[in-house]
């Protein structure tokens, strides 16, 4: 599991430069510590948020936000050497030799790819299966980011119903000025709670996820462009250039993982 610095520190730098900013203003955190305001929203935005997605959708997007941050990303490279070493051997002792091999493979795609090739299934029907699992694949984590862009739109209306409600509260006790002066102060942080959920924290985040996912069904398509290739019995050395091209965007994990 790697830390993404470029996620947590960006998140940490948007919130210090704010929390600076009002403090050189003159302000002070405790100003815009208010529970009652973050309960509003946050729970404002659950509810609606879950009112257009099913369950396991939701479920599934709070493991995927906590994945911007903590990221199990796949080494393109890696994988790469793999499929040439397996194109290797496939050349050397037939395509039935890698069998021996399916136990170590990690990646469940991989392996399913191998094991039909082992098989002796066709290339094209290799390639068909496993296209149909990609698109499938694609299709549910695609509606990942688009729950925390629906928690992105609903949260800063959100913070303005919350507003609302403490401004309602306020009238309440016009009789005592400066009660309704702080009372007018509390009311707004729910707007500003929503706010900043949506664009420091859920439209961000989606952005991110739609990156991984990138990311990750390109490497699955080199995959099996390297199993095809390999049952096809075109040459190592023309696998890994062929194979190449897939990575020619990508960064190595350590320039913004750790």
């Amino acid at each position: 599991m790697n830390m993404d610095i470029a996620s947590i520190g960006g998140l940490a730098l948007a919130f210090i430069g704010i929390f600076v900013g009002m403090m050189m203003e003159g302000g002070n955190i405790g100003q815009i510590m208010q529970p009652t305001a973050a309960l509003i929203v946050i729970g404002g935005t659950a509810g609606a948020v879950l009112l257009q997605f099913p369950l396991s959708i939701f479920l599934a997007s709070i493991r995927g936000f906590m994945g911007v941050f903590f990221h199990r990303g796949t080494d393109g490279e890696a994988t790469l050497n793999q499929l040439v070493g397996f194109a290797n051997k496939a050349r050397k002792s037939g395509i039935v030799s890698l069998d021996a091999d399916l136990a170590k493979v990690s990646d469940p795609f991989l392996r399913r790819a191998l094991m039909l090739a082992v098989d002796g299934t066709e290339p094209s029907e290799v390639r068909k299966i496993m296209r149909m699992e990609l698109d499938n694949k694609a299709e549910y984590e695609e509606k990942i980011p688009q729950v925390l862009e629906s928690a992105g739109g609903f949260s800063p209306t959100v913070g303005i119903i919350g507003a609302v409600l403490g401004l309602i509260q306020v009238m309440q006790h016009l009789d005592n000025i400066d009660e309704v002066g702080k009372g007018i102060a509390t009311a707004f942080v729910a707007t500003i709670y929503g706010v900043a959920l949506a664009n420091l924290i859920c439209i961000p985040a989606a952005g991110k996820l739609k990156i991984r996912q990138s990311d990750e069904r390109m490497v699955k398509e080199m995959m099996l462009e390297g199993v095809t290739s390999i049952l096809e019995g075109m040459n190592p050395r023309m696998v890994e250039t062929k194979l190449r091209t897939f990575l020619f965007e990508q960064k190595p994990q350590t320039s913004e993982t750790i």
